[in-house]
Protein backbone atom coordinates (compact mmCIF):
# COMPACT_ATOMS: atom_id res chain seq x y z
CA UNK A 1 0.00 0.00 0.00
CA UNK A 2 1.12 3.52 -0.69
CA UNK A 3 0.58 6.60 1.39
CA UNK A 4 -2.30 9.46 0.93
CA UNK A 5 0.89 11.78 0.08
CA UNK A 6 2.76 9.65 -2.55
CA UNK A 7 -0.91 8.37 -4.21
CA UNK A 8 -2.14 11.83 -4.20
CA UNK A 9 -2.26 13.30 -7.83
CA UNK A 10 0.30 15.66 -8.85
CA UNK A 11 -2.00 18.90 -10.17
CA UNK A 12 0.39 20.70 -12.77
CA UNK A 13 1.45 23.89 -12.00
CA UNK A 14 0.68 25.69 -15.26
CA UNK A 15 -1.43 24.59 -18.07
CA UNK A 16 -0.45 21.31 -19.63
CA UNK A 17 1.33 21.27 -22.66
CA UNK A 18 -0.13 19.43 -25.70
CA UNK A 19 2.60 16.99 -25.53
CA UNK A 20 1.71 16.09 -22.04
CA UNK A 21 -1.91 15.81 -22.68
CA UNK A 22 -1.40 13.38 -25.62
CA UNK A 23 1.15 11.16 -23.22
CA UNK A 24 -1.32 11.33 -20.12
CA UNK A 25 -3.79 10.04 -22.48
CA UNK A 26 -2.17 7.31 -23.34
CA UNK A 27 -1.17 6.33 -20.15
CA UNK A 28 -5.06 6.82 -19.16
CA UNK A 29 -6.04 4.23 -22.09
CA UNK A 30 -3.04 1.60 -21.05
CA UNK A 31 -4.46 1.64 -17.72
CA UNK A 32 -8.11 0.97 -18.50
CA UNK A 33 -7.29 -1.81 -20.72
CA UNK A 34 -4.31 -3.20 -18.07
CA UNK A 35 -8.03 -2.81 -15.47
CA UNK A 36 -10.06 -4.79 -18.04
CA UNK A 37 -7.28 -7.44 -18.42
CA UNK A 38 -6.85 -8.35 -14.90
CA UNK A 39 -10.77 -7.93 -14.56
CA UNK A 40 -11.29 -10.59 -16.93
CA UNK A 41 -8.83 -12.84 -15.94
CA UNK A 42 -10.24 -12.48 -12.52
CA UNK A 43 -13.72 -13.60 -13.72
CA UNK A 44 -12.24 -17.41 -15.10
CA UNK A 45 -10.43 -17.70 -11.54
CA UNK A 46 -11.87 -18.26 -7.70
CA UNK A 47 -10.38 -18.39 -4.66
CA UNK A 48 -7.03 -16.79 -3.81
CA UNK A 49 -6.13 -15.79 -7.45
CA UNK A 50 -9.11 -14.16 -8.16
CA UNK A 51 -9.04 -11.88 -5.53
CA UNK A 52 -5.57 -11.20 -6.40
CA UNK A 53 -6.25 -10.28 -9.79
CA UNK A 54 -8.90 -8.26 -8.47
CA UNK A 55 -6.94 -6.33 -6.24
CA UNK A 56 -4.80 -5.26 -8.94
CA UNK A 57 -7.41 -4.35 -11.63
CA UNK A 58 -8.10 -1.87 -8.22
CA UNK A 59 -4.86 -0.79 -8.22
CA UNK A 60 -5.39 0.32 -12.09
CA UNK A 61 -8.20 1.91 -11.45
CA UNK A 62 -6.38 4.45 -8.92
CA UNK A 63 -3.85 4.84 -11.52
CA UNK A 64 -6.63 5.80 -14.14
CA UNK A 65 -7.95 8.36 -11.40
CA UNK A 66 -4.68 10.17 -11.43
CA UNK A 67 -4.43 10.57 -14.68
CA UNK A 68 -8.11 11.92 -15.27
CA UNK A 69 -7.71 14.41 -12.31
CA UNK A 70 -4.63 15.69 -14.30
CA UNK A 71 -6.45 15.43 -17.94
CA UNK A 72 -9.81 17.17 -16.54
CA UNK A 73 -11.71 17.98 -20.05
CA UNK A 74 -9.35 16.19 -21.89
CA UNK A 75 -10.00 12.55 -20.47
CA UNK A 76 -12.46 11.81 -23.45
CA UNK A 77 -12.39 10.49 -26.60
CA UNK A 78 -9.02 8.80 -25.84
CA UNK A 79 -6.64 7.36 -28.07
CA UNK A 80 -6.63 3.66 -28.74
CA UNK A 81 -4.20 1.81 -26.09
CA UNK A 82 -0.79 0.25 -27.23
CA UNK A 83 -0.89 -2.77 -29.49
CA UNK A 84 0.67 -5.10 -26.52
CA UNK A 85 -2.30 -3.86 -24.40
CA UNK A 86 -4.83 -4.87 -27.36
CA UNK A 87 -2.97 -8.17 -27.77
CA UNK A 88 -3.03 -8.99 -24.53
CA UNK A 89 -6.85 -8.06 -24.23
CA UNK A 90 -7.56 -10.32 -26.98
CA UNK A 91 -5.67 -13.36 -25.25
CA UNK A 92 -7.35 -12.94 -22.52
CA UNK A 93 -10.28 -14.04 -23.89
CA UNK A 94 -9.17 -16.51 -26.35
CA UNK A 95 -6.50 -18.48 -24.39
CA UNK A 96 -5.29 -19.58 -21.00
CA UNK A 97 -4.08 -17.17 -18.44
CA UNK A 98 -0.48 -18.47 -18.43
CA UNK A 99 0.48 -16.78 -21.91
CA UNK A 100 -1.41 -13.34 -20.41
CA UNK A 101 0.07 -13.46 -17.38
CA UNK A 102 3.66 -13.97 -18.74
CA UNK A 103 2.69 -10.95 -21.42
CA UNK A 104 1.58 -8.91 -18.44
CA UNK A 105 4.44 -9.40 -16.48
CA UNK A 106 6.30 -7.71 -19.41
CA UNK A 107 4.06 -4.62 -19.43
CA UNK A 108 4.41 -4.15 -16.11
CA UNK A 109 8.27 -4.40 -16.05
CA UNK A 110 8.02 -1.70 -19.00
CA UNK A 111 6.11 0.93 -17.23
CA UNK A 112 7.45 4.13 -17.84
CA UNK A 113 6.38 5.84 -14.45
CA UNK A 114 9.73 5.61 -12.89
CA UNK A 115 10.85 8.42 -15.09
CA UNK A 116 8.59 10.29 -15.36
CA UNK A 117 7.77 13.54 -13.40
CA UNK A 118 3.77 13.63 -13.67
CA UNK A 119 3.48 10.07 -11.77
CA UNK A 120 3.62 9.61 -8.21
CA UNK A 121 6.33 7.77 -6.66
CA UNK A 122 3.31 5.39 -5.29
CA UNK A 123 2.91 5.06 -8.45
CA UNK A 124 6.30 4.10 -10.01
CA UNK A 125 5.99 1.65 -6.65
CA UNK A 126 2.74 -0.13 -7.40
CA UNK A 127 3.67 -0.92 -10.97
CA UNK A 128 6.79 -2.70 -9.90
CA UNK A 129 5.23 -4.67 -7.06
CA UNK A 130 2.40 -5.67 -9.96
CA UNK A 131 5.28 -7.10 -11.74
CA UNK A 132 6.38 -9.41 -9.07
CA UNK A 133 2.61 -10.49 -8.17
CA UNK A 134 2.22 -11.20 -11.43
CA UNK A 135 5.62 -13.25 -12.13
CA UNK A 136 4.42 -15.10 -9.01
CA UNK A 137 0.88 -15.73 -10.17
CA UNK A 138 2.54 -16.62 -13.87
CA UNK A 139 5.14 -19.30 -11.74
CA UNK A 140 2.13 -21.42 -10.78
CA UNK A 141 1.03 -21.93 -14.41
CA UNK A 142 4.44 -22.27 -15.55
CA UNK A 143 5.44 -25.23 -13.06
CA UNK A 144 1.95 -26.86 -14.33
CA UNK A 145 3.39 -26.51 -18.06
CA UNK A 146 7.23 -27.44 -16.98
CA UNK A 147 7.59 -30.79 -18.08
CA UNK A 148 5.18 -31.50 -21.10
CA UNK A 149 5.71 -28.44 -22.31
CA UNK A 150 9.89 -28.82 -21.62
CA UNK A 151 9.13 -32.25 -23.30
CA UNK A 152 7.18 -30.48 -26.12
CA UNK A 153 8.95 -27.58 -26.98
CA UNK A 154 12.55 -29.10 -26.47
CA UNK A 155 10.93 -31.81 -29.29
CA UNK A 156 9.92 -29.59 -32.11
CA UNK A 157 13.24 -27.22 -31.95
CA UNK A 158 15.16 -30.33 -31.90
CA UNK A 159 13.29 -31.55 -35.07
CA UNK A 160 13.37 -28.52 -36.89
CA UNK A 161 17.00 -28.00 -36.26
CA UNK A 162 18.33 -32.06 -36.54
CA UNK A 163 16.28 -32.68 -39.94
CA UNK A 164 17.00 -29.68 -41.28
CA UNK A 165 20.51 -29.97 -40.79
CA UNK A 166 20.17 -33.47 -42.06
CA UNK A 167 18.55 -32.83 -45.25
CA UNK A 168 20.97 -29.97 -45.62
CA UNK A 169 23.64 -32.01 -45.24
CA UNK A 170 22.46 -34.35 -47.41
CA UNK A 171 21.90 -31.96 -50.09
CA UNK A 172 25.39 -30.87 -50.17
CA UNK A 173 26.60 -33.94 -51.18
CA UNK A 174 24.62 -33.86 -54.30
CA UNK A 175 22.56 -36.95 -53.97
CA UNK A 176 19.28 -36.46 -55.90
CA UNK A 177 15.89 -35.66 -54.40
CA UNK A 178 14.30 -38.68 -53.36
CA UNK A 179 17.73 -39.92 -51.55
CA UNK A 180 17.35 -36.33 -49.20
CA UNK A 181 13.43 -37.22 -49.14
CA UNK A 182 14.10 -40.77 -47.85
CA UNK A 183 16.75 -39.84 -45.63
CA UNK A 184 14.69 -36.80 -43.98
CA UNK A 185 11.82 -39.07 -43.36
CA UNK A 186 14.03 -41.83 -41.83
CA UNK A 187 15.75 -38.59 -39.60
CA UNK A 188 12.31 -37.92 -38.52
CA UNK A 189 10.89 -41.66 -37.30
CA UNK A 190 14.60 -42.15 -35.78
CA UNK A 191 14.68 -39.24 -34.35
CA UNK A 192 11.11 -38.82 -33.01
CA UNK A 193 11.74 -42.63 -31.39
CA UNK A 194 14.95 -41.72 -29.80
CA UNK A 195 13.65 -38.51 -28.27
CA UNK A 196 10.29 -39.79 -27.07
CA UNK A 197 12.44 -43.24 -25.49
CA UNK A 198 15.45 -40.34 -23.98
CA UNK A 199 12.43 -38.08 -21.99
CA UNK A 200 10.36 -41.09 -21.20
CA UNK A 201 13.87 -42.44 -19.13
CA UNK A 202 14.81 -39.15 -18.38
CA UNK A 203 11.18 -37.95 -16.60
CA UNK A 204 10.46 -41.33 -15.02
CA UNK A 205 14.52 -41.51 -13.50
CA UNK A 206 13.73 -37.76 -12.11
CA UNK A 207 10.75 -38.93 -10.44
CA UNK A 208 12.11 -42.05 -9.21
CA UNK A 209 14.72 -39.91 -7.50
CA UNK A 210 12.81 -37.62 -6.17
CA UNK A 211 10.60 -40.29 -4.61
CA UNK A 212 13.47 -41.98 -2.75
CA UNK A 213 13.89 -38.74 -0.87
CA UNK A 214 10.89 -38.81 0.82
CA UNK A 215 10.61 -39.58 4.12
CA UNK A 216 9.65 -43.25 5.23
CA UNK A 217 7.24 -44.60 7.95
CA UNK A 218 10.21 -46.42 9.26
CA UNK A 219 10.59 -43.83 12.63
CA UNK A 220 6.53 -44.35 13.23
CA UNK A 221 7.28 -48.25 13.39
CA UNK A 222 10.90 -47.81 15.02
CA UNK A 223 9.89 -45.63 17.86
CA UNK A 224 8.12 -48.10 20.51
CA UNK A 225 11.26 -50.06 20.42
CA UNK A 226 13.86 -47.54 20.76
CA UNK A 227 16.06 -47.20 23.42
CA UNK A 228 15.34 -43.99 25.41
CA UNK A 229 18.96 -43.27 26.09
CA UNK A 230 20.40 -44.10 22.86
CA UNK A 231 17.46 -41.63 21.12
CA UNK A 232 18.67 -42.92 17.11
CA UNK A 233 15.60 -40.87 16.03
CA UNK A 234 17.85 -37.74 16.56
CA UNK A 235 20.06 -39.43 14.02
CA UNK A 236 17.21 -39.27 11.71
CA UNK A 237 15.87 -35.82 11.99
CA UNK A 238 19.83 -34.18 11.92
CA UNK A 239 19.94 -36.44 8.67
CA UNK A 240 16.67 -34.67 7.38
CA UNK A 241 18.56 -31.09 8.21
CA UNK A 242 17.34 -30.53 11.45
CA UNK A 243 19.67 -28.90 14.15
CA UNK A 244 20.42 -31.40 17.04
CA UNK A 245 17.63 -29.04 19.46
CA UNK A 246 15.53 -29.28 17.02
CA UNK A 247 15.96 -33.07 16.14
CA UNK A 248 15.57 -34.06 19.99
CA UNK A 249 12.50 -31.94 20.32
CA UNK A 250 10.73 -33.91 17.34
CA UNK A 251 12.30 -37.07 18.73
CA UNK A 252 10.50 -36.62 21.50
CA UNK A 253 7.04 -35.90 19.83
CA UNK A 254 7.78 -39.19 18.09
CA UNK A 255 7.88 -41.03 21.24
CA UNK A 256 4.96 -40.09 22.39
CA UNK A 257 6.31 -37.32 25.19
CA UNK A 258 5.32 -34.07 23.66
CA UNK A 259 1.19 -33.95 22.10
CA UNK A 260 2.10 -31.85 19.32
CA UNK A 261 3.14 -32.06 16.09
CA UNK A 262 5.55 -28.92 15.37
CA UNK A 263 6.74 -30.03 11.50
CA UNK A 264 4.77 -32.85 10.01
CA UNK A 265 6.57 -32.68 6.75
CA UNK A 266 9.49 -33.69 8.21
CA UNK A 267 7.46 -37.15 8.58
CA UNK A 268 5.61 -39.45 6.41
CA UNK A 269 2.08 -39.59 7.26
CA UNK A 270 -0.15 -42.88 7.00
CA UNK A 271 -3.27 -40.68 6.26
CA UNK A 272 -1.89 -38.55 3.90
CA UNK A 273 -3.68 -39.25 -0.18
CA UNK A 274 -1.12 -42.28 -1.50
CA UNK A 275 -2.66 -41.36 -5.02
CA UNK A 276 -1.43 -37.46 -4.48
CA UNK A 277 0.98 -36.59 -7.04
CA UNK A 278 3.82 -34.60 -5.31
CA UNK A 279 6.08 -33.95 -8.43
CA UNK A 280 3.89 -32.20 -10.63
CA UNK A 281 6.54 -30.05 -11.51
CA UNK A 282 8.31 -32.85 -13.05
CA UNK A 283 5.70 -34.15 -14.66
CA UNK A 284 4.56 -37.37 -16.16
CA UNK A 285 7.39 -39.63 -17.68
CA UNK A 286 4.44 -40.60 -20.62
CA UNK A 287 3.56 -37.16 -20.57
CA UNK A 288 7.09 -35.84 -21.80
CA UNK A 289 8.15 -38.76 -23.92
CA UNK A 290 4.75 -38.42 -26.39
CA UNK A 291 4.85 -34.71 -26.24
CA UNK A 292 8.16 -35.34 -27.33
CA UNK A 293 7.77 -38.12 -30.25
CA UNK A 294 4.83 -35.42 -31.29
CA UNK A 295 6.49 -32.47 -31.22
CA UNK A 296 9.94 -33.63 -33.17
CA UNK A 297 7.73 -35.33 -35.86
CA UNK A 298 5.18 -32.21 -36.22
CA UNK A 299 8.92 -29.97 -36.12
CA UNK A 300 11.24 -32.43 -38.30
CA UNK A 301 8.03 -32.75 -40.94
CA UNK A 302 8.51 -29.09 -41.95
CA UNK A 303 11.99 -29.17 -43.60
CA UNK A 304 10.80 -32.65 -45.39
CA UNK A 305 7.50 -31.18 -46.50
CA UNK A 306 8.87 -29.13 -49.35
CA UNK A 307 10.16 -32.32 -50.69
CA UNK A 308 6.94 -34.57 -50.06
CA UNK A 309 5.32 -32.07 -52.17
CA UNK A 310 7.17 -33.15 -55.34
CA UNK A 311 9.69 -29.83 -55.27
CA UNK A 312 13.19 -30.34 -56.09
CA UNK A 313 16.80 -28.82 -56.19
CA UNK A 314 16.96 -25.22 -55.28
CA UNK A 315 13.13 -24.50 -54.80
CA UNK A 316 13.07 -27.23 -52.37
CA UNK A 317 15.72 -25.62 -50.26
CA UNK A 318 14.76 -22.01 -50.34
CA UNK A 319 11.03 -23.44 -49.37
CA UNK A 320 12.08 -25.66 -46.70
CA UNK A 321 14.54 -22.72 -45.25
CA UNK A 322 11.57 -20.36 -45.08
CA UNK A 323 9.09 -22.89 -43.16
CA UNK A 324 11.82 -23.75 -40.88
CA UNK A 325 13.04 -20.24 -40.29
CA UNK A 326 9.30 -19.36 -39.54
CA UNK A 327 8.49 -22.56 -36.67
CA UNK A 328 11.96 -21.28 -35.49
CA UNK A 329 11.14 -17.45 -34.91
CA UNK A 330 7.59 -19.02 -33.38
CA UNK A 331 8.84 -21.62 -30.95
CA UNK A 332 11.81 -19.38 -29.83
CA UNK A 333 9.11 -16.55 -29.40
CA UNK A 334 7.02 -18.70 -27.38
CA UNK A 335 9.67 -19.64 -24.91
CA UNK A 336 10.89 -15.95 -24.68
CA UNK A 337 6.81 -15.34 -24.12
CA UNK A 338 6.42 -17.63 -21.29
CA UNK A 339 9.98 -17.16 -19.49
CA UNK A 340 9.19 -13.10 -19.68
CA UNK A 341 11.86 -12.85 -21.44
CA UNK A 342 11.70 -11.25 -25.28
CA UNK A 343 9.90 -12.86 -27.41
CA UNK A 344 11.74 -11.39 -30.51
CA UNK A 345 15.03 -11.96 -29.28
CA UNK A 346 14.24 -15.37 -28.30
CA UNK A 347 13.02 -15.89 -31.72
CA UNK A 348 15.95 -14.92 -33.38
CA UNK A 349 18.64 -17.15 -31.35
CA UNK A 350 16.54 -20.14 -32.40
CA UNK A 351 16.87 -18.91 -35.57
CA UNK A 352 20.79 -18.23 -35.68
CA UNK A 353 20.86 -21.69 -34.08
CA UNK A 354 19.08 -23.58 -36.26
CA UNK A 355 20.39 -22.03 -39.33
CA UNK A 356 23.96 -21.96 -38.20
CA UNK A 357 23.63 -25.84 -37.89
CA UNK A 358 22.23 -26.12 -41.52
CA UNK A 359 24.90 -24.35 -42.83
CA UNK A 360 27.68 -26.13 -41.02
CA UNK A 361 26.20 -30.01 -42.25
CA UNK A 362 25.55 -28.14 -45.66
CA UNK A 363 29.52 -27.37 -46.04
CA UNK A 364 30.44 -30.60 -44.62
CA UNK A 365 27.81 -32.36 -46.96
CA UNK A 366 29.22 -30.39 -49.88
CA UNK A 367 33.17 -31.31 -48.44
CA UNK A 368 32.29 -34.94 -48.49
CA UNK A 369 30.73 -34.97 -52.21
CA UNK A 370 33.41 -33.14 -53.79
CA UNK A 371 35.92 -35.73 -52.33
CA UNK A 372 33.74 -38.68 -52.82
CA UNK A 373 33.55 -37.55 -56.12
Amino acid sequence: MTTDDASAPQQPAADPTPRQIRRWRKYLSDEIAEGKLYTDLASRKSGEERQILLGLARAEERHQSHWRDLLGEHAERLPSPSAHRVLLSWMARAFGSVFILALAQRAESDSPYAGDADATAGMAADEAVHEEVVRALATRGREKLSGGFRAAVFGANDGLVSNLALIMGMGGTGVSSSVVLLTGVAGLLAGALSMAAGEFVSVRSQRELLAATRPTQATLRAAPDLDMDQNELVLVYRARGMSREDAEHRAMERLGLFGCDCDPSLSHHPHEDPEQDEHDVVGSAWTAALSSFGCFAAGALIPVLPYLLGLTGAAAVVVSLTLVGLALLCTGALVGLLSGASPLSRGLRQLLIGFGAAGVTYLLGTLLGVNVG
